[in-house]
């Protein structure tokens, strides 16, 4: 199943999360199929927190792709319709 997830980067206690779209059975850093957004927690000042490229979730999402419930969260906080249930 594809899936659309956090994958971890940055360094000790400073954390760096890239949206990824990858299969369910790679590991979570692991390989991955393609990168549609990042999200950066402790961004300060004039950085961006959140950047997603809602077409290409679409697109994936119409292709069967599960999002976790975190990028869920990120998708609707961004300001993105709620995801649809996949029909």
């Amino acid at each position: 199943m594809v899936v659309i997830r956090l994958a971890r980067g940055g360094a000790k206690k400073r954390p760096f999360y890239n949206v990824v779209v990858a299969d369910s059975r790679n590991r979570r850093d692991g390989r991955f199929i393609e990168r549609v957004g990042y999200y950066n927690p402790i961004a300060t000042g004039g950085e961006t927190g959140l950047k997603l490229s809602h077409e290409r979730i679409d697109f994936w999402k119409q292709r069967g792709a599960k999002l976790s419930d975190t990028v869920e969260m990120l998708v609707r906080k961004s300001g993105a319709s709620a995801p649809a249930a996949a029909a």
